[in-house]
C-alpha cells in the first residue's frame, strides 16, 4: 500500500514537471542552430529522435528541451534567453556531440538521482588526467556562496545531464572520477581544460537551503 502511495504521487508530479535520472540514454549531434529574436533553435540528430514526440521534454546536456518538431532521425527544440545565460547552449554549434536523456518513466528504477534539467550555473573544466583506465575532470565554477553549500562531499551532481560524484571539494572546485562505460557513452570524452558545462545541483539540497534561508530570515 506505501509503495502504491509512492507510486502514485510521482505519477501526479510526472503530469506537472519532467524528472530525469542523470543517466544518459543516448549522445546525438547539433545539425544545425539558427536565432530568432533572443532564442537559438537546434536541429538535433540522435538514435532516440525517431521515437520522439511533440510536446516530450529530454534533456540535452542537462537542459530540460521540448520536443517541437521531428523529422526522421532528427528533432527540433528551442532555447529561450533564461536557458542560454544560465547553460552552455549559446556556445553550441553545429557538429557538437550532446548528451540526451528522456524524462523518466514512472514507476522504475532511480539509477542516479533526481535530475530536473533546469541548470542552475556553468562551470569549466581545468584539470584532465587519465588514471589507466577510468578518468578524473576537475572543475571550478562561479564562486556564489549559495553554490557552495550545495557541493557535498560524495555527494551527486549533474554535470551536462550526467549523474556523477562528487569529492575532493574545495570552496567552488571539485573533482569527478569517470569510469570506463560512462566515458565511452557520453560526451565527456570531449571535455578538456577550458570545456564549460552544465551543472545542476542535486534538489534535494537546494529545497534544504531554500528552507534553511528562509527560517533564517523570519
Amino acid at each position: 500500500m506505501i509503495q502504491q502511495n509512492i507510486n502514485s504521487a510521482f505519477a501526479k508530479t510526472s503530469l506537472i514537471c519532467s524528472m530525469f535520472t542523470g543517466i544518459i540514454e543516448a549522445t546525438g549531434f547539433i545539425e544545425s542552430v539558427s536565432k530568432t529574436g533572443s532564442n537559438l533553435t537546434f536541429w538535433v540528430k540522435s538514435p532516440l529522435s525517431r521515437d520522439l514526440e511533440v510536446d516530450q521534454s529530454v534533456a540535452h546536456d542537462g537542459v530540460c528541451l521540448t520536443v517541437e518538431e521531428v523529422i526522421d532521425n532528427s528533432h527540433r527544440v528551442t532555447a529561450i534567453e533564461e536557458t542560454l545565460n544560465k547553460s552552455s547552449l549559446g556556445k553550441w554549434q553545429a557538429g557538437r556531440e550532446i548528451n540526451l536523456e528522456r524524462c523518466l518513466l514512472l514507476p522504475s528504477r532511480l539509477d542516479g538521482h533526481i535530475v530536473q534539467g533546469h541548470v542552475d550555473t556553468t562551470a569549466t573544466c581545468i584539470n584532465k588526467i587519465e588514471k589507466q583506465g577510468s578518468w578524473e575532470f576537475e572543475f571550478i565554477f562561479n564562486a556564489n556562496p549559495e553554490f557552495e553549500s550545495l557541493i557535498v562531499e560524495k555527494g551527486s551532481i549533474s554535470l551536462n545531464g550526467t549523474s556523477l560524484t562528487i569529492f575532493n571539494i574545495d570552496k567552488n572546485r571539485f573533482t569527478v572520477a569517470i569510469i570506463p562505460y560512462t566515458f565511452e557513452h557520453t560526451s565527456i570524452k570531449y571535455v578538456d581544460k577550458g570545456t564549460i558545462v552544465n551543472l545542476e545541483f542535486d534538489l534535494v539540497g537546494k529545497y534544504i537551503l531554500r528552507n534553511l534561508q528562509v527560517r533564517n530570515s523570519s
